[in-house]
């Protein structure tokens, strides 16, 4: 049974800089919870160490889909069901994060967490705690342009 969470967050700071940042991946986990390294191996493939309940997985995921300041979607390619979009809306100044995931729980702990919305509530703290990162930061850490479409990328260059 595939569990969904969304949440959504505003951010003070302009579209460019909030999607910039959400681009570099390796910065993660200094704002989401469960997450302990991701490694971007190239432009679409990233391979991610997370800790669920004091349980440590490791799982490849590739970017599906990205459009500079519109979203960026991926899709676990082993290990157990997780895929996810972020959409980033520009509000005047602010930045109007959108998260939307889809995973299945394996483990009572993770079916349990799910059944009571404890995924949920970590989404949002994790939001937060992005949006501190990005607006006491004032800029982003770095930034990608390029597109993905189908888990081809498209240089910004070209």
């Amino acid at each position: 049974m595939t569990t969904t969470l969304n949440a959504e967050i505003d951010v003070d700071a302009p579209v460019d800089i909030v999607y910039n940042q959400w681009t570099q991946f390796e910065s993660f986990p200094h704002f989401l919870g469960a997450v302990k390294s991701v490694q971007q191996i190239d432009d679409v493939r990233t391979r991610w160490t997370v800790s669920i309940a004091g349980k440590e997985e490791e799982f490849y995921a590739d970017i599906v889909d990205q459009v500079p300041d519109s979203h960026v979607a991926w899709q676990s390619t082993d290990g157990a069901f997780h895929a996810g979009r972020v959409e980033f809306e520009p509000h005047g100044s602010e930045t109007r994060v959108k998260l939307r995931m889809e995973w299945e729980p394996e483990g009572l702990i993770e079916k349990v967490g799910a059944a009571l919305n404890i995924d949920e509530a970590q989404a949002k703290m994790d939001l937060e705690r992005f949006k501190k990162f990005i607006e006491e930061r004032g800029a982003e850490t770095g930034g990608w342009r390029g597109e993905v479409h189908g888990r081809q990328e498209t240089s910004p260059d070209a």
